[in-house]
């Protein structure tokens, strides 16, 4: 898939989905939240996906909000922000809870700045592994606002309630090393796409039916009472026994183990 603001190839089942303004730092503006959204239902059907790597054109993530560009349309604004029910997620929503929505390991590779919306988006993701020169902030305080995106769902799962607070009401810079030691980060690598790649067909390894129950089973469970925790890990695991991922899963260990087993004894 390939338009204007938002580009994506398929290569040995992972996506790599790039935000494609660079001239602009990747900064959201209507047409980009709407492609973004589309981008992750046209995903979510793809039955043969098994991770996606998701990156920033242009060395640089994503700058945030396109303040001046949504501004002058204050019908978009409305159309970010509409939506049916409290409960649900509106257009400014989706773009980051999307990401946790989809049944495959979800990977940000984060370079140059990660502001504002962009950390939003990242926060979305189920790995975030980034340049040593990344900077991030959840910027949006500087504009007397609040961090609307969903973001707070992954960032209560990342770190303490206070230092949440202290990021978000600072909208304090941050470097990698810093994000990293707040958990906002998995990783900081030198070359965060090689490593996200390499990441990404490490987790290939496993049977993607497990992946995806485990992502669902973490994200529902990782603060529900635990009679809750027990019958979720219970269904999914008897669903995962009936499944053909699961053999070919153990077929693939064994096959594995015996190589490994083999090779131990050459070296006798």
């Amino acid at each position: 898939m390939s338009n204007k603001l938002v580009s994506m190839r398929k290569e040995d089942n992972i996506a790599y989905v790039s935000l494609n303004r660079p001239e602009k730092y990747n900064a959201l503006n209507y047409e980009l939240f709407k492609q973004v959204d589309a981008c992750i239902v046209r995903l979510r059907k793809d039955k043969s996906l098994r991770a996606v790597i998701l990156f920033g054109e242009g060395g640089s993530f994503c700058s945030g909000l396109d303040v001046k560009s949504v501004s002058k349309s204050p019908f978009d604004a409305v159309k970010l922000l509409f939506k049916w029910l409290p409960g649900n997620a509106n257009l400014a929503q989706r773009v980051s809870i999307g990401w946790r929505r989809l049944p495959v390991p979800v990977i940000a590779v984060l370079e140059g700045v990660c502001y504002g919306g962009g950390m939003q988006i990242a926060l979305g993701a189920d790995f975030r592994i980034a340049a040593p020169s990344c900077k991030l902030s959840i910027m949006e305080a500087r504009w007397g606002l609040v961090p609307d995106m969903a973001g707070f769902v992954g960032l209560r799962e990342l770190m303490p309630r206070d230092q949440a607070l202290k990021l978000t009401m600072t909208a304090d810079i941050l470097t990698a090393e810093e994000a990293l030691s707040y958990n906002l980060l998995t990783a900081v690598e030198v070359e965060p796409m090689a490593a996200a790649t390499i990441f990404a067909q490490q987790l290939m390894q496993t049977s993607p039916d497990a992946n995806a129950a485990i992502k669902q089973s973490i994200q529902k469970s990782w603060s529900a009472p635990i009679r809750q925790l027990l019958r979720r890990e219970s269904f999914y695991q008897v669903r995962l026994l009936a499944g053909k991922n699961r053999i070919i899963a153990a077929i693939r260990q064994s096959k594995d183990s015996l190589k490994e087993y083999r090779n131990r004894q050459s070296g006798w």
